[in-house]
């Protein structure tokens, strides 16, 4: 069975609009759960846009199912990766002028680098996950690493099944290969399988078939519609569509 776990970046998004305590991450992490989500993850980002270091610790005493920490693959992160010891920790690339993740980190290029951070971080007791293009290659250097998963960017997949700009479905299938392929390389490697990035309601299905992926990590879209429905409905909606069923 496919894990949801729910990233609540956005609820802090609102939140920090204004600096104010409403609404709570905490209280979104409950709702989340309540509503079956197999987990929760926040991104702690270099320049806190959102999520704070507060929001982590409170989570981390709140989240009893699978806290992941997507963060910078730097020596602050891997201190505080360290204090709070989540379940997991994703370490992803990061740029201050980036509106969100904008691709997988190149594992590749840094290896040397992650190969010393995801040290750090085992050795807190902490699983390192590494967010990757679906490329073998990157595969491959991740599995160097030390890291024990690797969550896949589907960001390519997500803009071709953008409904705003339709996409040839020969595309689409080309791109589902290119993940697949890789997550049964992955898979080979004994790493765990993740996934995410622009994950929706509409194109989720698709990769939640694809073996041996076993999680995903699903936000934006999530708290979008929980703007308009609630959170809770939200959740159960987005696990629905996991399991091939909108509501």
């Amino acid at each position: 069975m496919i894990r949801l776990n729910v990233n609540i970046d956005h609820i802090a998004t609102l939140r920090q609009a204004r600096r104010a305590y409403e609404p709570s991450v905490a209280a979104a992490a409950v709702l989340a759960d309540l509503a079956g989500a197999s987990g929760i993850t926040i991104h702690l980002r270099g320049d806190r846009r959102h999520i704070q270091d507060d929001d982590a610790r409170t989570l981390r005493a709140v989240v009893k199912t699978h806290l992941n920490i997507e963060m910078a693959a730097t020596d602050e992160m891997v201190q505080i990766a360290g204090d709070v010891k989540p379940n997991a920790v994703t370490l992803v690339p990061e740029r201050a002028d980036e509106v969100t993740t904008e691709g997988g980190l190149d594992a590749v290029l840094h290896e040397a680098e992650l190969c010393r951070i995801a040290a750090e971080i085992n050795q807190a007791g902490v699983l390192v996950s590494l967010f990757v293009d679906p490329d073998t290659a990157q595969i491959e250097a991740a599995q160097r690493t030390g890291a024990r998963q690797i969550e896949i960017c589907t960001a390519r997949y997500a803009e071709l099944t953008d409904p705003t700009r339709p996409s040839a479905a020969k595309a689409i299938e080309m791109e589902l290969a290119r993940i697949a392929e890789c997550a049964n390389r992955a898979g080979e490697l004994g790493l765990q399988v993740a996934a995410g990035h622009g994950l929706t309601y509409r194109n989720v299905a698709a990769i939640a078939e694809i073996y041996p992926i076993e999680e995903l990590n699903i936000g934006h879209n999530i708290v979008a519609r929980a703007a308009l429905v609630g959170l809770e409905r939200a959740v159960r909606e987005m696990i629905a569509a996991i399991n091939g069923r909108l509501l």
